[in-house]
């Protein structure tokens, strides 16, 4: 066994297990194991239920982070994120993960990885596998790392530090173009060649994503996310389609599960939350409904709220085309299904996306050792029980947990 370092931090509507750098390598060369199979083990993957491993078995609880202390002076903190397998032994660096940067910047304020200044401390991030930049900016009176905050963000009730991320210069951050193929629609193909085409942005601003038109479905963008379910085997198809036709993989690349990010976008419409509150079409500009992985996502990942946000001011566009007041263009409000999201972009004078800023809230929830076996114990054929106490041991952590009183 080899011991693990980790600290949990909820970041908005995800929960990110956070690693120094340092620390993993550490169990890289105790273990013998590789990176991959060290975060696999200890999430628990080869189990869909996640229940030997830290893992939450939802998409949006299966994340990792690796942080350390940037080298260039454009950034404080570097980090890598890591969306790690649920019934599946592999992880996946292509993709960022907005949610899990807010939680990397309240981290690097607390291990001291950032100096603390009083008022307001800003967090400068750059996202290793794409070199994309964010800034975090987190409230620190008298000089001091907060542990509690009053905001909240759509998609959950609890309450966290508020942290205003920011995005900069997002666009072209993994193929280097807006729109990779110059183009602001394309018609992706099913496998069927009998069936019609799909209409689709394929855009690459905080993430690459494609953005279906909802009707191609038969769908407006405003669904229940069972609904919504029904369509996702197909995007996920699409999903490949858009990979090959934007070069982020070639035909003999392994299918990847979590770039680009697919979806669909509507017209607004009346709907209710999956709360079941009612939102009408007129406090909204734009309806979405977002893949997370293997299924929809309960809000709207943040990368792909930026993807969004920026392809509706693409003239021509399959967003651009569902929107019906176009008098605050960089104010998007997005009707998800747990709610309204607002996107904040801005811009320079010559018109190019200096920023875009959506408001989050994190908090630490533990800090823990995780005990991470030395090579993964398979029981004998016919004797399952031999294995037993080591399926046991894998199992245990000792944990420090940051309970928030409630108010």
């Amino acid at each position: 066994m080899h011991d693990l370092r980790a600290t949990l931090v909820r970041g908005g509507t995800s929960k990110c297990w956070l690693f120094g750098a340092e620390d993993l390598h550490e169990a890289i060369l105790a273990t013998g194991l590789d990176r991959d199979r060290v975060l696999t083990t200890a999430f628990g993957s080869a189990d869909r239920r996640q229940l030997d491993g830290v893992g939450g078995a939802t998409a949006t609880t299966s994340k990792a982070a690796i942080v350390h202390r940037a080298v260039t002076s454009d950034a404080d903190v570097e980090y890598e994120f890591a969306q790690v397998g649920i019934g599946d032994e592999r992880v996946e660096w292509n993709s960022n993960c907005g949610n899990c940067a807010t939680a990397v910047a309240l981290y690097a304020v607390h291990a001291g990885l950032v100096r603390v200044a009083r008022g307001n401390t800003t967090v400068r991030l750059r996202h290793a596998r794409s070199g994309a930049l964010l800034t975090a900016v987190i409230p620190t009176p008298y000089g001091i790392a907060p542990d509690e905050g009053r905001a909240v963000v759509l998609g959950t009730e609890a309450l966290g530090v508020p942290v205003d991320l920011g995005f900069e210069s997002p666009v072209g951050s993994s193929t280097g173009h807006l729109l990779p193929t110059g183009r602001p629609v394309e018609l992706l193909q099913r496998a069927d060649p009998w069936t019609e085409p799909v209409p689709a942005t394929l855009v690459d601003a905080g993430t690459a994503a494609a953005l279906m038109d909802a009707e191609a479905f038969g769908l407006s963008g405003s669904e229940t996310l069972a609904a919504f379910t029904s369509v996702v085997p197909l995007l996920t198809e699409l999903r490949r389609r858009a990979a090959l036709t934007m070069g982020l993989a070639g035909p003999e690349d392994p299918v990847l599960h979590s770039i680009p990010k697919v979806g669909v976008v509507g017209r607004p419409r009346t709907y209710r939350t999956t709360g079941g509150r009612l939102v009408r079409a007129d406090e909204y500009d734009l309806a979405v409904r977002m893949v997370s992985m293997h299924a929809p996502h309960p809000v709207i990942g943040l990368t792909a709220a930026v993807a969004v946000a920026v392809a509706a001011s693409v003239p021509g566009s399959v967003p651009a085309r569902h929107l019906v007041d176009r008098s605050a263009p960089d104010r998007l409000r997005l009707g998800t299904p747990a709610g309204v999201l607002t996107v904040n972009v801005e811009r320079a004078a010559s018109g190019r996306v200096r920023r875009v800023v959506l408001r989050r809230a994190a908090r630490r929830i533990a800090s823990a050792t995780l005990w991470v076996p030395m090579s993964r114990p398979t029981a004998p054929a016919g004797h399952p029980a031999t294995a037993l106490p080591a399926i046991r041991r894998r199992a245990r952590t000792t944990t420090a947990v940051s309970v928030t009183p409630s108010h």
